[in-house]
């Protein structure tokens, strides 16, 4: 039997987040490595990643963030339920207690998103060709109705949800991450259904939590595109009539970022500052990996050609 065809979606996400994070993400995309970026509107180098999108003909999709920075909203004062001292984003696991604790005050996070997305028009004279959520915050309950919402308000079709087929036996995972991975992939599983009866549609298949940083390699790629495709085949029979397997690869490359020219106004991250970035961007860029594309008839495209 002939091998499934499948298309693709390369995305570099934390595009903006530092003007070496997208000097990478750039690199990566004019060398076919990448087919896509995900902006935060509220990262250091927001302005500049935009120009390069527009200047390259980048397809840009919005990184929605509710947990890293500054909001965008100017109405979203020091009294903010989505915000701390100095008025910053609780971060990736503060914002998730605070929620959980019914602390976060829904209509704030409608109109942080209403305003990230009204940014993002301004900085690309166009909507975003996806939206997905920095940090998954996008899955989590409460959060994911709203967020689809705004997404159909906007004429957004396209999300992403962070479902890996076999991520639970991924083995060389960190015990920390896996948890954070687990617990993530449950609120996608669960967002599912609120996304599709507001009218969001996403790739058949995603990857991408089980090769982050230090995890990525080609052979892990191969074999979480091969544990994909299993997946969707074993749903239902989706080569019928020749369509292709839809899949997205979610990414983290760029070159290490360093401070005060990084971030969302607290400066750069651990990860971001570290080797892992570049050593995504180099696997990437792999010609193994491009040669492996080709002999598994894989076609990389972008949400706009889906």
């Amino acid at each position: 039997m002939n091998e499934p065809r499948v298309r693709l979606i390369v995305t570099g996400d934390d595009f903006g987040y530092c003007p070496l994070r997208d000097r990478g993400l750039v690199e990566a995309f004019l060398a076919g490595a990448l087919t896509g970026v995900s902006l935060l509107v509220n990262g250091a180098s927001a302005d500049t990643a935009a120009q390069l999108a527009r200047r390259h003909g980048i397809p840009a999709g919005l990184h929605a963030n509710l947990s890293e920075g500054r909001p965008v909203s100017p109405s979203l004062g020091s009294r903010a339920s989505l915000v701390g001292p100095g008025g910053f984003f609780l971060g990736k696991m503060g914002f998730r207690k605070a929620l959980a604790e019914g602390r976060v005050l829904l209509p704030e996070v409608r109109e942080e998103l209403r305003a990230q997305l009204s940014r993002f028009q301004n900085l690309l004279g166009q909507e975003p060709t996806h939206v997905d959520g920095h940090q998954h915050v996008h899955v989590l309950p409460g959060v994911r109705q709203v967020f689809a919402e705004v997404l159909r308000e906007h004429g957004v079709r396209y999300t992403r949800v962070p479902v890996e087929a076999g991520l639970c036996r991924c083995d060389w995972l960190e015990p920390q991450f896996r948890t954070f991975a687990l617990a993530v992939e449950e609120d996608a599983q669960a967002a599912k259904e609120e996304f599709e009866e507001l009218g969001l549609r996403w790739p058949d298949a995603y990857i991408g939590l089980s090769t982050m940083g230090k995890d990525m390699s080609v052979s892990r790629i191969e074999a979480a595109i091969d544990r994909a495709v299993e997946s969707v085949l074993s749903r239902e029979d989706i080569l019928q009539g020749g369509r292709a397997i839809t899949m997205e690869l979610m990414t983290h490359p760029g070159y290490p970022s360093v401070s005060p020219t990084s971030g969302c106004g607290e400066g750069p991250d651990a990860f971001s500052q570290s080797w892992e970035r570049l050593h995504e961007l180099q696997t990437l860029l792999d010609p193994a990996l491009h040669n492996s594309y080709r002999q598994r008839s894989i076609k990389l495209c972008a949400f706009e050609d889906l």
